[in-house]
């Protein structure tokens, strides 16, 4: 059996990030293997255009469908998650992203207004996640962003994400 398809049809049936290890195990081969699979799989796509690709975030390969149909499949699923984030929850994600992991009074520290609203958007879309808690009086929710966040803005990795410099 040719490992492409083993992998592909796996990435497709998982429907989430799938670990290179597990692929690895699962399939008795290296991860390098495996991470040479992942890169004909992402050629063969991108030549051909096709509608779904696959990605590498953290450690792990997922397949999506590919942005450049976001469009017809936003109108033809009623999905925008750009419509339901306010422009408080991408300040608030931004923040999630560049400070994590994070409590909400450090946010609304860094904001200037309070932010729970916005926090429950960011998790009910997925986008960020509850981290663990401080060890201070309070325990106070540590936050920050989920695998969903890096495939939304398609980032492999938090090192990934613009230099602050570049933004401000």
């Amino acid at each position: 059996m040719d490992i492409d398809f083993i992998i592909e049809s796996i990435l497709f049936a998982a429907g989430r990030p799938v670990k290179i290890k597990t692929l690895s195990d699962v399939l008795n081969i290296s991860a390098k293997d495996v991470i040479e699979s992942f890169n004909r799989l992402k050629t063969d796509y991108e030549r051909k255009n096709r509608g779904v690709k696959v990605s590498m975030i953290n450690d792990s390969i997922v397949m999506s469908s590919n942005e450049v149909y976001a469009d017809y499949i936003k109108k033809a699923l009623g999905l925008d998650i750009k419509q339901g984030l306010s422009q408080a929850a991408l300040e608030v994600l931004s923040i999630i992203a560049y400070n994590q992991p994070i409590t909400r009074i450090d946010i609304e520290k860094i904001r200037g207004v309070k932010c729970e609203k916005a926090i429950n958007t960011l998790l009910e879309f997925n986008l960020i996640k509850e981290d663990g808690r401080i060890n201070a009086p309070g325990r106070a929710i540590l936050y920050s962003t989920t695998d969903d966040f890096l495939k939304y803005f398609n980032l492999p990795s938090l090192k990934d994400l613009p230099p602050l410099d570049d933004i401000t």
